[in-house]
């Protein structure tokens, strides 16, 4: 493909993509939230972890308040004294990192074993399609939460919980598409050609089934984020000194009946913004790569 043609594919796919205009306003949103948590450190007002710049004696403040020192804190403090800005961007890089790496991970795993039972067929699709009902057959949640009580809490643990909840998604979409393909004409050439199973997976079925996986990757690093949320909120999730929104929320659950709403409602709104936004983005995603479903 020369260069010429990956701007018009590019252009056409943005068109396309920008006739629904919820999803652009959805994407600019998604892309400020990107911003922000790569450079929480850099925009910042302050770093809320620092036990240096964090004192009690700001707890609680509420929004646009300032301090003894002039600083205004524009969306308060919570019961440690920490910048609720400050500390909201720097969950917002904690929850996206946790979402995007565990869809990253589930979706190798899952397209792993999905294109390799449509290839291979007989008894070993019928063993990875029996595994993935019966996951699938569990709420999600639960074996989070049965995994991570058993290995207890910790960011690569929380990772490790969400990649074995979500690769049975990516492997039942991958299965569906690697069917189609591997029936084709340049499948059975290549195997003519002598070709390694691996290799005609690689490079010959697996481009093919990219367009449904980035669909489903996109929703479920979406439902990725909100597990986490939820299982920080829980207390079985990360820990204290990893930030996420789910902890943010749930360390201001307990101040909500005393009137101190900022501490939990700032942090569930921008996880609210990042959840909408991100599915929104998928399902326009998903009614360009299938017309069928486009409402």
């Amino acid at each position: 493909m020369t260069q010429n043609n990956k701007y018009e594919l590019l252009a056409k796919i943005w068109s396309e993509f920008s006739e629904n205009k919820i999803a652009v306003v959805a994407l600019v949103c998604f892309s400020i939230i990107l911003f922000v948590a790569v450079f929480a450190s850099v925009i910042s007002p302050t770093d809320p972890y620092d036990l240096a710049t964090v004192t009690i004696m700001n707890s609680r403040l509420p929004p646009l308040e300032e301090d003894f020192s002039g600083n205004v804190y524009w969306l308060g403090t919570d019961g440690a004294g920490r910048d609720m800005l400050s500390a909201i961007f720097y969950g917002l890089r904690i929850s996206l990192s946790v979402g995007v790496l565990s869809g990253i991970f589930a979706l190798i795993v899952g397209a792993f074993f999905g294109i390799s039972a449509a290839y291979f067929g007989g008894r070993y699709e019928t063993l990875i399609m029996r595994i993935v009902d019966i996951q699938l057959s569990f709420p999600s949640i639960l074996v989070a939460l049965i995994i991570l009580a058993a290995f207890g809490k910790g960011v690569e643990k929380t990772i490790f919980a969400l990649v074995l909840v979500q690769w049975a998604y990516y492997a039942r979409t991958a299965r569906a598409s690697a069917l189609v393909e591997s029936r084709k004409e340049y499948v059975d050439a290549a195997r003519c050609l002598s070709l390694g199973n691996l290799r005609i997976m690689l490079n010959h079925i697996l481009p093919n089934c990219i367009p449904p996986l980035i669909v489903v990757g996109t929703l479920q690093t979406a439902h990725a984020i909100s597990l986490e949320a939820t299982l920080s909120f829980l207390g079985l999730g990360l820990p204290q000194t990893e930030p996420s929104l789910g902890l943010l929320i749930g360390n201001g659950f307990e101040y909500v009946h005393t009137g101190d709403y900022w501490i939990s409602i700032f942090p569930g709104i921008a996880l609210l913004i990042t959840i909408v936004s991100i599915n929104l983005v998928g399902d326009q995603l998903r009614d360009m790569f299938n017309p069928r479903l486009k409402r």
